[in-house]
């Protein structure tokens, strides 16, 4: 995995970054697979996730605050 630096602020994200959009709600309701995703992203060297709280009403952070509560040191979530 490649990584940049983010602006001046000394952290480095991965040039891929993992979006949650379609964790939750209708698109994705299955919290198991959403975090295996999630894990398998962050076991690959991503550690960037894009989420917000307008993603599937909330749900979305929900299940990304549960898959990433043991390995919240590894990722820098970009929250809009």
């Amino acid at each position: 995995m490649r990584y940049r630096d983010l602006a001046d602020t000394g952290v480095q994200v991965s040039n891929l970054c993992l979006g949650t959009m379609m964790f939750g709600g209708s698109n994705n309701a299955d919290r198991d697979d959403c975090s295996r995703i999630i894990n398998a992203a962050i076991d690959a060297g991503i550690n960037f996730l894009d989420t917000a709280d307008v993603y599937s009403r909330g749900e979305s952070e929900e299940i990304v605050g549960a898959a990433i509560r043991d390995r919240r040191d590894e990722v820098v979530p970009l929250r809009r």
